[in-house]
């Protein structure tokens, strides 16, 4: 799954109405796609490190497939490891950690509103955070996908 197509996905989105302001469903979705777009981003740089690029052999789709929401979001809200990383890293941990919660927002809280301006908002959010991990050396986005992958012990 490409991030930037998921980006491409949420702007349209956006987008949809001819006039006027989009469905809220339509907000909705686009909220959740630009979370997904960086949860994504992340899965790839992990089978990408721990399994090799070919995207075609099973360990690599095995490990792409094991990343958790919750573990990585757990490990992004450790500032005192985050800080360890670059600051594209770092910004990068801290919109996983706020897609997150707006794409649960999007997806399960029915009182839940996103206006248009709120929806580009967070999709340029998500663009940024993926344009500034990709920007980071790749010894540092490699030593973060090994930290969101594996537990974290606290002894």
């Amino acid at each position: 799954m490409d991030s930037l197509d998921l980006i491409a996905a949420a702007r349209d989105l956006v987008n949809s109405a001819s006039r006027g302001r989009p469905r809220e469903a339509n907000l909705r979705r686009a909220v959740s796609t630009a979370y997904y777009a960086l949860f994504h981003c992340l899965a790839s740089c992990c089978a990408d490190t721990i399994a090799g690029t070919d995207r075609h052999h099973p360990a690599w789709r095995q490990t792409y497939r094991a990343l958790q929401h919750g573990t990585v979001r757990n490990h992004c809200q450790r500032t005192a490891e985050v800080a360890k990383f670059p600051v594209e890293i770092r910004n990068f941990a801290q919109a996983f950690v706020s897609m997150q919660w707006n794409r649960h927002r999007a997806d399960y809280d029915p009182a839940a509103k996103f206006s248009k301006a709120a929806a580009i908002q967070h999709i340029e959010e998500a663009m940024a955070a993926i344009t500034g991990f990709g920007l980071a050396p790749r010894r540092d986005r490699r030593a973060f996908a090994i930290y969101v992958m594996l537990l974290v012990r606290n002894d």
